[in-house]
């Protein structure tokens, strides 16, 4: 059964917080993100932007099989009978992209390649909505901006995912900040869970700023 990647999720529950990463980085992160002071200015991606860059390669470093075996996860009953019945991780995911955090899964180039190739949703006629519109977050405490790729997240969300929440579709009307995204809210709410961990931080603080004269 392929996985269904497009359906609203009306009821969906705020993520508890909770670390996703070392206690150093996590540190680093809130300290250095700290001055941010009324939320991060939302602003249509100029046309002089370079597009939105490719996901980050595996490095090379990346352990052969990173998969830990259900029972050993930590997360999974290893006493319970019915373990056996479930598909182990590095079967069902050692011939997809791979990338080096995470479930070491690049899951865009996954569908772009055509490895996989979900269902928009239980009703085969519905249509997909993709939008190639980037967003370039600047007031980030001095570290790079965040350019944030619609195109990337439709592909697998429909819009009514996060609109009109988590995200207020209107510029200025969202007090995003790394507080509020590591407690599970805005982008936290998938980031850490589903998504790429929020470790990764040039994955979206990814456009430079002009050196200074």
């Amino acid at each position: 059964m392929q996985p269904d990647r497009r359906q609203s999720l009306p009821g969906r529950r705020k993520r508890p917080r909770r670390a996703t990463g070392p206690w150093a980085c996590l540190v680093a992160g809130l300290l250095a993100l700290a001055a941010c002071d009324g939320g991060l200015a939302e602003i249509a991606r100029p046309a002089a932007l370079a597009p939105s860059p490719p996901a980050a390669p595996a490095p090379a470093d990346v352990p052969a099989l990173p998969w830990a075996p259900l029972a050993a996860d930590q997360i999974h009953d290893p006493d319970n009978p019915a373990l056996a019945l479930l598909q182990q991780p590095a079967e069902a995911l050692a011939e997809l992209p791979r990338t080096g955090s995470g479930n070491f899964v690049d899951w865009i180039a996954a569908l772009r390649s055509g490895a996989i190739n979900p269902r928009t949703n239980i009703q085969p006629e519905t249509k997909v909505n993709l939008l190639d519109l980037d967003i370039l977050f600047e007031e980030t405490a001095g570290l790079p901006a965040v350019l944030f790729p619609h195109r990337q997240h439709t592909e697998w969300l429909d819009c009514s995912n996060c609109h009109d929440k988590p995200f207020i579709p209107k510029k200025g009307a969202n007090p995003v900040d790394m507080f509020a995204i590591l407690n599970g809210d805005y982008c936290g709410q998938c980031h850490g869970a589903v998504s790429f961990p929020l470790t990764e931080c040039v994955r979206c603080h990814s456009v430079p700023r002009p050196a200074a004269s």
